[in-house]
């Protein structure tokens, strides 16, 4: 599958990590978003299995990263994801060496102290006590993951990352980044400003800037300056350009600014956010795999029906005659999802509950009936792909090939930003001339 530019559209990018099968918090927190995405012909959707971002946490054993990023994938096309159709690419990210690639460039624009200052970063070394993560790799995860966003990036296209609030400080981390590299890499001088008769223009920029020339003038008057004057010259106005920021730099040139360009090399990414429902655990904390609190896609009805029969309720519930409170009763947050379609149940639970007219056993086992025919549909497409699992790996191997070859589209602009080797080969066939020096 190919998926063509539309210069209209704009683009979407996010993933999950290979730890585990999906569940009902997953779907709700992003899936749902993700195939409503997919199916707007505004964007472009591109969704992917992050399993070198599994290795960040758990590079001591790796055993179970293949298996877990092909009950992943089937996972996607459960939910409704339809790479088949053209509606979304799905990739597998170690499938795009590119993302290593990108990895590295940005990381050499991306100050040690950026990292260090991630609040996710802090409180994982503060509270996991189980591993040791005390490694390059954890550390830069987040250069990693402003990789794997910006590489899908289209210069004149909007990139966004469909994300909840607790995870904007994220995608704010890759713009951070981002900038810092067209800072460096999008700004360019033209050779003309280095000829005799624009020699004005050069002194004009330099005064604006209440920087000194430093030029024999006098060597200037009979001779073009030569290559180390002319690097030297651009090195200058690059260093100058990045601490007094683009826009103050061409208010300050003024008219000699039609020699200079400021390029976008890569998009910076904005966030789009996702509004979930509050959908907790078993337990009332927190739908988590590490918490064992969670219902699969892939559960069987008995296995939904035995989990939920023991979903901690209101409190304040510790007879069956008491009354209680829906408004804090995880059980209602699940009616809310799953049986808001069926006339009056939301009445029957709120008024059973409140005035003790029904237990929470009854409660329970009518959220159960609605949350069966609910994921009915999902886990029957689940097991139509499991029983093809040679299938779902040509889907994500298709979907990395189409992935693939858009990364390496953003790799051939970003090499030429940072080393230039195009108009360098160019310069040396004598085909054109020679180049003062971009960034």
């Amino acid at each position: 599958m190919e998926i063509v530019a539309d210069g209209k559209k704009s683009r979407v990018l996010s993933g999950m990590r290979p730890t585990g099968r999906l569940h009902i918090g997953h779907y709700f927190g992003a899936l749902q978003n993700w195939v409503r995405l997919q199916n707007d012909p505004a964007y472009e959707c591109f969704y992917f299995i992050a399993d070198w971002h599994a290795l960040t946490s758990d590079y001591a054993d790796t055993s179970e990263v293949a298996e877990n990023t092909l009950q992943i994938m089937i996972d996607y096309l459960a939910a409704g994801l339809d790479p088949e159709r053209n509606r979304c690419v799905i990739f597998q990210q170690s499938l795009v060496p590119e993302h290593a690639e990108l990895h590295l460039l940005l990381s050499m624009v991306t100050p040690l102290g950026w990292l260090e200052r991630v609040p996710t970063y802090k409180e994982a070394l503060e509270n996991v006590k189980d591993k040791d993560l005390h490694n390059y790799g954890f550390l830069g995860y987040p250069i990693l993951q402003c990789a794997d966003i910006v590489i899908y990036s289209k210069v004149g296209a909007p990139l966004f990352v469909p994300v909840g609030e607790d995870q904007v400080s994220h995608v704010e981390a890759s713009r951070e980044i981002v900038h810092s590299f067209n800072e460096f890499y999008g700004f360019e001088v033209s050779p003309e400003l280095f000829t005799t008769s624009n020699k004005p223009s050069l002194l004009h920029a330099f005064k604006a800037l209440d920087e000194p020339l430093k030029v024999d003038w006098k060597i200037w008057e009979t001779q073009v300056l030569d290559e180390n004057q002319r690097l030297e010259l651009v090195q200058r106005l690059k260093k100058i350009r990045r601490e007094i920021g683009t826009k103050n730099f061409f208010e300050k040139v003024g008219h000699p600014a039609n020699f200079f360009s400021a390029t976008e090399r890569l998009v910076e990414p904005d966030v789009m956010l996702t509004k979930t429902p509050r959908i907790p655990g078993l337990d009332g904390r927190k739908m988590s795999k590490s918490y064992g609190n969670t219902i699969t896609l892939s559960e069987t009805d008995e296995e939904i029906r035995k989990k939920t029969k023991v979903m901690v309720t209101d409190p304040a519930r510790k007879r069956r005659t008491d009354p209680g409170n829906p408004d804090v009763c995880p059980v209602y947050d699940w009616h809310k999802l799953f049986s808001a379609d069926e006339p009056g149940r939301l009445e029957w639970v709120r008024q059973g509950c409140t005035t003790a007219g029904i237990g929470c056993i009854e409660c329970k086992a009518a959220m159960a009936e609605n949350l069966i025919k609910w994921i009915a549909p999902v886990r029957e497409r689940r097991v139509r792909y499991e029983k093809n699992p040679k299938r779902v790996l040509e889907i994500l191997d298709e979907g990395s090939k189409s992935a693939r070859a858009v990364a390496q589209g953003t790799m051939e602009r970003v090499r030429e930003a940072v080393f230039g080797w195009k108009r360098k080969r160019k310069e040396i066939a004598g085909d054109g001339k020679q180049a003062a020096g971009g960034e």
